[in-house]
């Protein structure tokens, strides 16, 4: 489909609008994330982009949410590498019946799992795999794996929901 050469050059107007919102309202981050998507669209075929408007204003958010995705993740350490005093698995001298008997329920909540939803939340909440890691080596779509997590999570807290502290 070809456009008008006036619409080739109307993303710079576009381009120059939305900056200034960016800088009006003091986020560095979203005029980085719009130079990132303009830089992107100028190493690719900017006559190709039907509305270059939408272009930089969706390139833009999605590069905004995956830099707070990126920036707001997790640290996540293996139970094998925790020092033996700071390990979640001991319990508090004080507090010895209460925790068995959690990880008595959390034991045989695991057990009543279906086998693979068993090992999906496994391997992704005490070993750290992620869920394409989990898909590839079970040979499912990641999809598949997310809904094992959920159908684990959600069976999980509701045997477990007797033992909240509130």
């Amino acid at each position: 489909m070809s456009h008008p050469p006036k619409a080739r050059k109307d993303w710079l107007a576009h381009y120059a609008e939305m900056i200034g919102k960016w800088r009006g309202r003091g986020h560095e981050d979203g005029e980085d994330a719009m130079h990132d998507t303009v830089l992107g669209m100028l190493e690719g075929d900017v006559a190709a982009i039907y509305d270059p408007r939408a272009y930089m204003s969706r390139g833009t958010s999605n590069r905004l949410v995956s830099r707070h995705r990126h920036v707001n993740t997790l640290d996540i350490t293996p139970l094998d590498e925790v020092p033996g005093g700071d390990h979640p698995a001991t319990p508090p001298a004080d507090d010895g019946v209460r925790f068995q008997q959690l990880a008595d329920e959390l034991t045989r909540a695991l057990e009543d799992l279906p086998p693979k939803c068993r090992q999906v939340y496994l391997w992704c909440r005490l070993e750290g795999w992620t869920h394409t890691e989990i898909a590839q080596e079970m040979g499912i779509s990641r999809s598949m794996v997310e809904k094992y997590m959920t159908r684990s999570v959600r069976h999980i807290n509701d045997r477990l929901q007797h033992h909240a502290p509130f």
